[in-house]
């Protein structure tokens, strides 16, 4: 009975009935994307498995670092000696010990001059390595070849066997083009991470490029072609070290970057994202309280919806009334109303933060390689849509109360 009158009542106010639910649709799903995205993307960026333990690099910011290497954001802070990688690499706490040489790209897609190891050696989560795609393969560190990461492939529209040219620099200029023919021979396999943005050469490739001017010996050497590059005029721009044991992490910290002045050492690198995002805390707070402000909108408008509506029905309740109804049914009736448009709209909200979500989760693929998952459970989406239905029942109390107090005889008296 109490359901049927309901039903019949949100069918006669359609209008402020749907209104109503879009409002608290935009609130529930803004409410739920924002805890979700916060969430996820705080959990990508310092808790995800990426393989590396530690990065190596010029002294200066550990976040420049990180960003520069890791997640190929930010510019990086400068070059170390290729002695410096040899040593560390040597290093009896050391398990693997990767080199990049940077400053490069193609059509905006960093270039990242690395070793054969970034392949065979490296896994860029536990148990994964990287995987070229049918028909490809690894570039000959002796070669001027090229392995593509899968959002870079696609979005250059590099196929295996096309030649390309590097551009000077990680921002995309057609004047700053080199002269050096790199062949693709291999396109990696999804890993949904910051790597199918990067163009993979070997390291010898970086130091032969034409333009390219190497400074380790504190002086400047040219690479001349069929010459070998001595070790001491080598540089790279980091050094992606996994250690043999979470101890060797604080015994080179304390080495290089509380003794040494010659490098820094970012690590673990999810402390350092961490510093970032409590630095950005304010942004995380100023969106939830977006969000709640949203909600308390939503809350009137149920409020207000309702409570207008409660003039048109007055003589429907004194009826009701007259027919037997008592006061608590009344009240029950419209607190039922509230209740029923709460729902419809956080039904909806559904909808809503799946499209936040998808929008979110295409710009941060775009812009970082980071992969957010639009259906991951978050407990966001349990309690936001009881929070949204306590909402809709308070605000409904008022209203509620107005009907409760309906007088039936004033309301039943012949309208002149």
């Amino acid at each position: 009975m109490l359901f049927r009158i309901v039903r019949k009542s949100l069918r006669q106010h359609i209008v402020s009935t749907t209104v109503t639910a879009l409002a608290i649709a935009l609130a529930a799903g803004l409410v739920m994307s924002v805890f979700a995205i916060q969430r996820q993307t705080y959990a990508a960026f310092t808790g995800g498995d990426i393989g590396f333990d530690a990065v190596l690099g010029a002294r200066g910011s550990q976040l420049q670092l990180v960003l520069n290497t890791v997640f190929h954001l930010e510019t990086s802070p400068g070059n170390i000696p290729y002695s410096l990688y040899k040593e560390i690499a040597g290093n009896a706490q050391v398990e693997l010990a990767i080199p990049y040489a940077v400053g490069d790209n193609y059509e905006g897609f960093r270039i990242v001059g690395t070793t054969e190891e970034i392949f065979t050696e490296f896994g860029f989560r536990r148990g994964k390595k990287f995987q070229p795609e049918p028909g490809g393969r690894f570039f000959d560190s002796d070669a001027q070849e090229a392995v593509i990461g899968s959002f870079a492939a696609r979005e250059t529209g590099l196929k295996i066997g096309d030649i390309f040219q590097p551009y000077h620099g990680l921002i995309f200029d057609e004047k700053n083009r080199h002269n050096d023919d790199y062949t693709v021979v291999g396109i990696l396999e999804p890993t949904n991470s910051p790597s199918d943005r990067v163009i993979w050469i070997p390291l010898d490739g970086i130091y032969r490029m034409s333009g390219h001017v190497l400074r380790g010996a504190g002086e400047n050497y040219t690479a001349q072609t069929g010459e070998t590059i001595p070790d001491e005029a080598k540089e790279v721009s980091a050094v992606m070290l996994k250690f043999k044991s979470p101890q060797a992490g604080m015994n080179l910290d304390q080495l290089i970057n509380r003794q040494g002045k010659a490098a820094t050492l970012a690590f673990p690198i999810g402390r350092t994202m961490a510093e970032l995002f409590d630095k950005l805390g304010w942004v995380n707070r100023v969106l939830e309280l977006v969000a709640y402000l949203v909600v308390v909108v939503a809350a009137f408008s149920i409020l207000a919806g309702i409570y207008n509506s409660i003039n048109e029905r007055r003589r429907e309740f004194a009826i009701f009334r007259a027919l037997g109804a008592r006061r608590p049914t009344v009240f029950a009736v419209i607190l039922l109303e509230a209740v029923s448009v709460a729902a419809i709209g956080t039904l909806l909200g559904y909808c809503v933060f799946i499209l936040i979500m998808w929008a979110t989760a295409f710009i941060v693929r775009e812009q970082t390689g980071v992969v957010l998952d639009i259906f991951r459970f978050e407990w966001a989406l349990v309690f936001t849509p009881l929070l949204m239905i306590i909402v809709g029942a308070v605000a409904g109390i008022l209203p509620a109360l107005k009907a409760y107090r309906t007088d039936v005889a004033e309301n039943l008296s012949p309208v002149s």
